[in-house]
């Protein structure tokens, strides 16, 4: 084969020579023929060039390898290889040389040209915007590219692969040139799509399953499915690199039941009508494998009982090979072998499950380890973090110089930065780089810095209270500032942003107005390091609210006859200080937070609380402590995890001092005091847990528990009325809200409307005790920290109650519903919510729609 191959290239170099030198028609007829039998030595005299209009002549030339005064045989490979040099390029369409006159042994050569013509511009047609977009991005046409047929072809095949991926099978491409008359040698590219419909499996048989059922089976095909109308959520459209993937997964499905052998035969795919396909798998299941002897073979750390124990598999188990891997390498729902050894520094640990034999329905498997020695970090360096201090991220890790090698550790850390809310959650990355020369290992922590700052804005000019007072500004103002830097404050030119950045510090303005009816100014400072070396939080926080009764307010008292013309206004004051820091124990996921706040309320002709309290001032002193505990993985979408606090919050015993100035009884109609001191204590549990169900993480459950009680010290005082609960709708506090209450959601009902049994009489609608459910199933569509996009289904029940002689934590208003959200990063989460209230109060009809900013904690 090999001399047939250098036989035929000897006779086709010669050939090619005679096909493309040939005498120039313009030469006289008295210029020498040349002899292709007898090939001669001539010396080129000159070379001249023609047919190219765009093209340097001498530049051409220079490429053909060819110069004046060379010495070539002609015929020869010197005229064979100019003429392959000059189409290399790629840039020509036709390509001869031929001589116009021998002299002697002189000869005159010309090289004749045919350009390509370049690309001017391209246009679609057919598609939409869109489409044409994202076409644009993978074609890569780019303005003044040599077009020739191998662009038209590549570009072809990239658009029918664009739209075969979304199950248009039988697009055509049409590809159209249209010389550009306003530039020379150019030409337009027209590029005609028509997409035609998209093919979808008219069936999908599976042949040669006996022990699982047809449908069980295509339940595993989750991206492949056949034409069904009650199908919704999965089309039924072909895809051809989906339906490999789903065939691996078929296979994988019969490997975790135990069935080793299992195989696909073959499989069909073919055209049923124009617009659908028929796609046939024929499957061989083998036998049914279960474990019998598992040995160990090279350990010497740990015993033969110590490592079975980790594995927890046991003799006449199903044969699982998937399970077996998870157990050996990463088990996220326990422990695995390669996490014991890690953990204690064994980073070059490897270990191989080897089938030693197979007897009828048994297998005997022998773990191969090779431990090696234990690792020492070396080095931990931190990339990525254009805008956030090493320090910050730095004092998050867990795996420090000196240590030995921690994969739990590593993995901890990974979630501590991820949760810092700086990063790109889904591309924190911890790297290890082993320097198995000397046993350590350096590491390498990846971020990816993300918008972490967010902005609140909205505004406008309206009113409606009486006399006026409602006119004014309407809106909301805030800034939050998640990474903010009190050291560089005064070192302009380490800002990198319009702020000082970079220390992990937390900054919060904000100002709410609706007209002259209500202002509310708050100011917030977190260190989540105070001191720098001990996760010592501190939080300085100082707000101030003015309110008077808006229109509907006036209207509605007016009507339970009260004389709104003396209604004044209210106004609340107050500054708190928390200081909090994380435990380790039971584990370092606990943290202990205490709070000490002061709250001033000034009400000057209110009486809207004029049963209680009505005018003069009312001092709101606290203290509170709460423990918590939190492990979720991502702080935006948690995948796994949990959050459990209970927290407590107590005034002074007053009226068990014997000190005045407290309001005793309910009854007192305007006689209390105008200077009081509130008292009560108040406790508060919450907890949320995240289960991962599968589809790569983006399909989790989160279940949710939420209970707060408000007490009193002395049974002859009347319960506070502020501080309490208010239950109902999408859980948001707007202008309204008194004293600073909890606003607890529940969609499906109006805001602000669940009270389990009546208020007192002049109140507003609050509880003192209350107790919420929640279970939502979410999936994730986008987690691009730009914008994270999850969808969610909830079915969730709470109630409140004014009084504990009828609270039941088991009488609770239902409901069921929808809903999306999309967290931005200059914007934080937002959401919107459809609900239907199985259990609806008076004058409540249909569902409800819910609108959020930020993360629902109750």
């Amino acid at each position: 084969m090999k001399n047939l191959l250098v036989i035929l290239t000897l006779l086709l170099v010669p050939a090619l020579a005679q096909a493309q030198f040939k005498l120039n028609p313009s030469a006289g007829s008295a210029t020498p023929s040349v002899s292709y039998s007898e090939p001669k030595e001539y010396e080129i005299a000159e070379i001249t060039v023609s047919g190219a209009r765009f093209l340097d002549p001498n530049a051409l030339i220079s490429i053909s390898g060819l110069k004046v005064g060379d010495r070539i045989k002609v015929p020869g490979d010197d005229i064979s290889n100019a003429i392959k040099r000059l189409w290399d390029q790629g840039i020509l369409g036709d390509v001869r040389i031929s001589y116009t006159k021998i002299e002697g042994d002189k000869i005159y050569l010309d090289v004749f040209l045919k350009e390509r013509p370049r690309l001017s511009k391209f246009t679609f047609k057919g598609i939409k915007k869109g489409e044409i977009d994202a076409l644009t991005e993978k074609i890569k046409l780019i303005r003044g590219k040599v077009v020739d047929d191998a662009l038209v072809k590549n570009t072809q095949m990239t658009i029918k692969k664009h739209f075969e991926e979304k199950g248009f099978l039988n697009t055509s491409v049409n590809m159209v040139q249209v010389e550009d008359t306003a530039r020379g040698n150019t030409i337009t590219l027209r590029i005609n799509v028509n997409k035609k419909k998209k093919v979808k499996i008219n069936e999908l048989a599976i042949n040669g399953n006996e022990v699982f059922a047809d449908n069980k089976l295509r339940r595993k095909l989750k991206k492949t499915k056949q034409k069904n109308p009650l199908r919704i959520f999965t089309p039924s459209k072909f895809i051809a690199s989906q339906y490999e993937e789903d065939k691996k997964k078929l296979i994988a499905f019969y490997n975790e039941e135990g069935y080793r052998d299992a195989l696909i035969v073959s499989d069909s795919v073919y055209a049923h009508d124009e617009n659908t396909i028929n796609v046939v798998i024929n499957l061989e299941e083998g036998e049914k494998y279960h474990y019998r002897n598992v040995t160990w073979e090279g350990n010497y750390v740990y015993t033969d009982t110590q490592l079975a124990a980790v594995l927890g598999i046991n003799k006449g188990d199903v044969y699982n090979i998937a399970e077996l891997e998870k157990k050996l390498t990463f088990n996220p729902n326990g422990s695995d072998i390669t996490s014991l050894y890690m953990d204690d520094g064994y980073l070059f640990f490897n270990i191989e499950p080897v089938e030693v034999a197979i007897e009828g329905d048994s297998v005997d498997i022998e773990m191969r380890i090779v431990e090696g020695p234990q690792a020492t970090i070396n080095q931990v360096r931190v990339v990525g973090n254009t805008r956030t201090s090493d320090h910050v991220i730095l004092r998050e890790i867990r795996t420090l110089p000196g240590q030995k090698f921690n994969r739990s550790l590593l993995i901890r850390t990974q979630r501590e930065i991820s949760t810092l809310g700086y990063f790109n959650p889904e591309t924190v990355n911890p790297v290890p780089i082993p320097n198995p020369a000397d046993g350590t290992v350096d590491i390498e922590y990846q971020v990816e810095e993300r918008p972490s700052d967010q902005i609140e804005l909205s505004g406008g000019w309206g009113g409606g209270g009486r006399n006026g007072i409602g006119v004014g500004f309407v809106g909301t103002l805030g800034v939050v500032f998640n990474n903010f830097s009190t050291r560089k404050l005064f070192k302009w030119g380490e800002w990198g942003g319009v702020l000082p950045s970079g220390d992990g510090q937390r900054l919060a303005v904000r100002f709410q107005a609706s007209g002259r009816q209500y202002q509310t100014y708050s100011f917030s400072f977190t260190e989540p390091w105070l001191g720098g070396k001990k996760r010592n939080s501190f939080t300085l926080s100082l707000n101030h609210t003015v309110s008077r009764p808006s229109a509907g307010y006036e209207r509605y008292y007016e009507s339970l006859g009260y004389n709104v013309n003396t209604f004044g206004s209210f106004q609340i004051s107050g500054a708190s200080l928390s200081l909090g820091r994380m435990l380790k124990w039971p584990d370092d996921y606990f943290s202990l937070t205490h709070a000490l706040s002061y709250q001033r309320y000034q009400l000057d002709n209110y009486d809207i609380f004029r049963i209680q309290f009505g005018n003069g001032v009312a001092h709101n002193l606290t203290f509170n402590t709460t423990i918590a505990r939190n492990s979720v993985d991502n702080p935006i979408f948690p995948r796994g995890g949990s959050t459990i606090s209970l927290s407590a919050t107590f005034t002074p015993p007053y009226s068990v001092l014997g000190i005045t100035g407290q309001i005793k009884s309910t009854g007192e109609n305007g006689t209390s005091p105008d200077d009081i001191s509130m008292e009560y204590h108040k406790w508060m549990f919450d907890s949320n847990w995240f289960t991962p169900l599968g589809l790569g993480g983006k399909l989790v459950l989160s279940a949710r528990a939420h209970m707060g009680f408000i007490g009193r010290y002395n049974k002859d005082s009347p319960y506070t009325f502020a501080e309490r609960f208010i239950m109902g709708g999408s859980g948001m506090a707007g202008q309204g809200v008194f004293f600073a209450a909890d606003i607890i959601g529940l969609r499906g009902y109006q805001d602000q409307s669940l009270l389990g049994g009546p208020a007192l009489p002049g109140q507003p609608q609050s509880g003192i005790v209350y107790n919420k459910f929640v279970t939502e199933l979410r999936y994730l569509i986008s987690p691009n920290p730009s914008a994270t996009i999850f969808v969610l289904g909830f079915l969730e029940g709470g109630n409140n109650w004014n009084n504990y002689s009828e609270f039941n934590p088991f009488k609770i208003r239902r409901s069921a519903g929808i809903g999306a959200r999309i967290n931005m990063a200059a914007f934080g989460l937002l959401g919107i919510d459809y609900g239907w209230g199985f259990d609806p109060l008076p004058g409540q009809k249909g569902g409800q729609f819910h609108f959020t900013i930020g993360q629902q904690f109750r």
